[in-house]
């Protein structure tokens, strides 16, 4: 049995994470849920990303922990190599991570292809098409499609990323709520040239550092490549002209040696590359009459604060706990939403704020004495203290939002799947 609502249809932009996720929800929660999404076909590229604190709870709930245990990257570790390919010092997956027990790291694509399939026999997905306008005139939203289709819904939800369309329509132009922090980061897959089996390996320069893996699962002859460079101004550029972001990449890093010739010239031939700069997302308020904005859509913390995922994860969990428990009052439901997520989304923006100079160390001897930090660790007496303190400072911004409680009927729960029954 389910709540009885006035807002029962409910149309979500983006089929990465966050709109998934809260399709899934919603669905148990007896809303119809559509899904929208521009590319012609489910997304599966991507960087690994976290699971860990408030997120793991929530994915436990949802039915889909065993599956991202099931798909975790299973690193071992780490290790820094110098100019000329020696390594440095090398340190275990927990420190590099910072995790501890029960937390994961899944691929961004897997999780996308393990939320779909959780939700394709229930939700309606229109892939390659987009929101071309919006009408909301209080009681309803009237959607045009760049289809050219028109269909009218209770409540629009923009999960479509830092480059929201659905916030450029409503809310206004990127320019108005990006803050930039001062690099960018591109992430591509290439050859294994390193030979790397579950492992990753950093490389510093002044303003620069670049990581190779390659995870579990990974087919042996492919690697992740992750290039992150300062840049004290923004670049110009169009987010969809793939071919000149490479060219951008490849300027950041030309003359430089090491592998990254190499590397880079793989960048050209790379199918999934993406390139964005490091930024936040930061608005005074995340909905607008009918709309309401869900993940890096409303507050994109960077890939610099690890978060992102863990917070499309729980927002959605949130947001969509919130609708069902107002009944027909998603002015109510908005506003709790962003009651019970906005602490820990401002803090995990601060962390990834203070979190993007020590990416791309600016000195020779700054990268000199972190090298020196890493190769000594393993042997000092301390090393404890400081993988402690490493994991604390991520844990407390991973659990920075709380696992709220909804007394809310749901349907649809699978095995292993508690249902949330216990008051706030």
């Amino acid at each position: 049995m389910t709540h009885p609502t006035a807002n029962r249809t409910v149309l979500i932009s983006g089929a990465s994470v966050a709109g998934p996720a809260l399709a899934l929800w919603l669905h148990r929660y007896g809303f119809v849920p559509t899904v929208v999404e521009r590319a012609p076909e489910l997304r599966t590229g991507g960087y690994k990303v976290d699971i860990r604190g408030t997120a793991v709870e929530v994915c436990r709930r949802m039915g889909v922990l065993d599956a991202i245990r099931a798909g975790s990257t299973d690193m071992a570790g780490g290790s820094y190599v110098d100019a000329k390919g020696r390594t440095v010092g090398e340190m275990p997956a927990e420190i590099f991570g910072g995790r501890v027990e029960g937390d994961d790291e899944i691929m961004r694509g897997d999780l996308a292809r393990i939320l779909y399939e959780r939700t394709r026999d229930d939700v309606e997905y229109l892939f390659g098409d987009s929101i071309a306008a919006l009408d909301d005139d209080g009681g309803g939203v009237d959607v045009t499609f760049e289809s050219g289709t028109r269909r009218r819904f209770d409540l629009v939800v923009g999960a479509d990323g830092m480059h929201s369309n659905t916030r450029r329509l409503v809310f206004g132009e990127d320019e108005r709520f990006e803050r930039y922090l001062g690099a960018y980061i591109s992430i591509f897959t290439a050859p294994n040239r390193l030979g790397l089996t579950r492992w990753e390996t950093y490389h510093a320069r002044p303003d620069k550092l670049i990581c190779v893996y390659s995870a579990a699962g990974e087919q042996a002859h492919t690697a992740k490549n992750c290039f992150v460079f300062a840049s004290p101004e923004q670049l110009s550029y169009d987010h969809r002209d793939t071919a000149h972001q490479k060219r951008l990449l490849a300027d950041a890093f030309a003359g430089d040696d090491w592998e990254i010739p190499r590397l880079i010239a793989d960048a050209a031939d790379a199918e999934d590359f993406y390139l964005d700069a490091i930024a936040l997302i930061e608005m005074d308020r995340w909905s607008s009459g009918r709309v309401v904005l869900l993940g890096d859509a409303a507050h994109c913390a960077s890939p610099a604060s690890g978060q992102g995922t863990g917070l499309a994860l729980t927002g959605a969990y949130v947001l969509a706990g919130e609708l069902a428990a107002a009944h027909d009052d998603h002015r109510t439901a908005f506003d709790a939403y962003e009651r019970v997520m906005r602490p820990g989304v401002e803090l995990n923006q601060r962390f990834a704020a203070g979190f993007v100079k020590e990416m791309t160390l600016s000195s020779r001897w700054k990268i000199a004495l972190r090298m020196a930090m890493v190769r000594t660790l393993p042997r000092t007496p301390w090393k404890n203290l400081v993988a402690k303190k490493i994991r604390d400072d991520i844990q407390r911004a991973a659990h920075a939002v709380p696992v709220k409680e909804y007394r809310v009927p749901v349907r649809g729960y699978e095995p292993g799947c508690a249902a949330p029954t216990v008051s706030a």
